[in-house]
C-alpha cells in the first residue's frame, strides 16, 4: 500500500514569515503541504491546520489580535471542533490563544527585548498528538525568535495541558512556571513558541523539532484514516 502523505494546511497571514519554512519542513516529513491564504472561509480535504510564526497584521493593537478575526479561523475553529489536529507556532500560539482555541495569554517578554536562540525544552507530555514520536522528560533543543512569549496561563490551568517546558534556567521570556507549550482540554490543539520548524536538519544545529512535526503528521495521517 502506497504510504498516505496527509495534506496540512499552512495558513498565511499578512505578515506571516515563516510559512514557508513550516511548509518546507513538513514536507520533508512526508506530509503534503498546502498554504492557505487567510481570506479563505473554508479548507479542501485538510487533515490538520499549522498557524505559523511572523507578525500577522503586522501585530497591531496585541500579537495575534487582528488575525483572530480572519475569514480562515473560522475554518479552523470548524476544523478543531470536529477533533482534528491544530498546532500553533509562535504568532501561531499568540492567535490560537486570541481566538479562545487555547487557554491563557502571551504578553511582552520579561526583559521588553526580542530574543532570538537556541533554547532547551522539556517534554512534560509524551501522550499527546504533537509529542508522540518523543520520550516524557525528554530535552529538545528548539529556537525560539519572539518579543511577546511570556506565557500567562489562567489559574486553573490543569498540569495535564502543560506539554513543553523551558528547562531550569533558559526561559527566554519569562513565562509562569516555565510553560513553552499547552494543549487544548481536547488535547488536539496545541501551541508553542519555540519553532521546530527551524530545528528539522542537524545542520543547523538541532534536528529535535523534528520530533514535534513528525508527531504532528502522523496524527495527521491518523485523522485522515480515520474520515475514510
Amino acid at each position: 500500500m502506497a504510504e498516505i502523505h496527509p495534506r496540512i494546511a499552512v495558513v498565511v497571514f499578512p505578515g506571516s514569515n515563516d510559512d514557508r519554512d513550516a511548509a518546507w519542513a513538513l514536507k520533508a516529513l512526508g506530509a503534503d503541504p498546502v498554504l492557505v491564504w487567510h481570506a479563505e472561509e473554508d479548507f479542501d480535504r485538510i487533515d490538520a491546520v499549522v498557524l505559523p510564526g511572523g507578525f500577522s497584521y503586522g501585530d497591531y493593537l496585541r500579537c495575534g489580535a487582528i488575525a483572530r478575526f480572519a475569514p480562515v479561523m473560522e475554518a479552523v475553529e470548524r476544523f478543531a471542533g470536529e477533533g482534528g489536529p491544530v498546532l500553533g507556532v509562535c504568532n501561531g500560539f499568540q492567535v490560537l490563544c486570541e481566538a479562545g482555541l487555547l487557554p491563557g495569554v502571551l504578553r511582552p517578554n520579561a526583559s521588553l527585548a526580542f530574543v532570538c536562540r537556541d533554547v532547551d525544552v522539556v517534554v512534560e507530555r509524551a501522550d499527546t498528538p504533537f509529542t508522540s514520536r518523543c520520550s516524557l522528560g525528554q530535552t529538545l533543543t528548539i529556537p525560539v525568535k519572539h518579543g511577546e512569549g511570556c506565557y500567562h496561563p489562567p489559574p486553573d490551568l490543569p498540569d495535564v495541558q502543560v506539554v513543553l517546558r523551558y528547562a531550569a534556567g533558559q526561559s527566554p521570556n519569562g513565562s509562569v512556571a516555565d510553560i513553552a507549550g499547552v494543549v487544548n482540554g481536547e488535547w488536539n490543539v496545541m501551541g508553542l513558541m519555540p519553532h521546530p520548524e527551524h530545528a528539522v536538519d542537524p545542520l543547523l544545529g538541532s534536528g529535535d523539532g523534528a520530533l514535534v512535526l513528525a508527531s504532528l503528521v502522523d496524527a495527521a495521517r491518523a485523522h485522515h484514516f480515520a474520515l475514510t
